[in-house]
């Protein structure tokens, strides 16, 4: 039974950003949303994502990384992209009743450097991801 509303989050691959989005909804409001989540294509699972997931105090490790399913994305309350390629390349969704957003966060999986600067771009777009699913469990946009 599917009573609680559906957020499905997308992005290019599904390893990061939809994936940390996926984890911080879970934790904070699956209580009242259940939460899914996918790629374009699947790229599998970010290990730094999972990292900084975890310093925050969320575990993501057994998430999977997932290509879109039609049939959940038909069911979906909301649709959320959260980058501009998956914004751009979504499928047509059928169901006119599903409210979709574009909550656009930087790729940290195409973030240089060091191995150091490279975790603080995954932390901050971590921040941010809470900070806007926050936000979204506040006001419910």
């Amino acid at each position: 039974m599917h009573n609680k509303p559906l957020v499905y989050f997308l992005c290019t691959g599904n390893s990061c950003r939809s994936q940390m989005a996926d984890g911080f909804l879970s934790a904070l409001g699956g209580d009242r949303y259940e939460v899914k989540s996918a790629g374009l294509e699947a790229h599998g699972l970010n290990p730094r994502a999972v990292k900084v997931m975890h310093e925050a105090g969320v575990d993501i490790s057994n998430n999977s990384s997932n290509a879109i399913d039609p049939d959940i994305l038909n069911r979906a309350t909301y649709v959320i992209t959260l980058c501009g390629h998956a914004d751009e390349h979504c499928p047509v969704i059928s169901n006119p009743n599903i409210v979709k957003w574009h909550w656009g966060f930087d790729d940290p999986a195409k973030a240089t450097g060091t191995e150091d600067e490279v975790m603080a771009q995954f932390r901050h777009v971590r921040e941010q991801i809470k900070l806007r699913i926050e936000q979204f469990l506040r006001d419910g946009e």
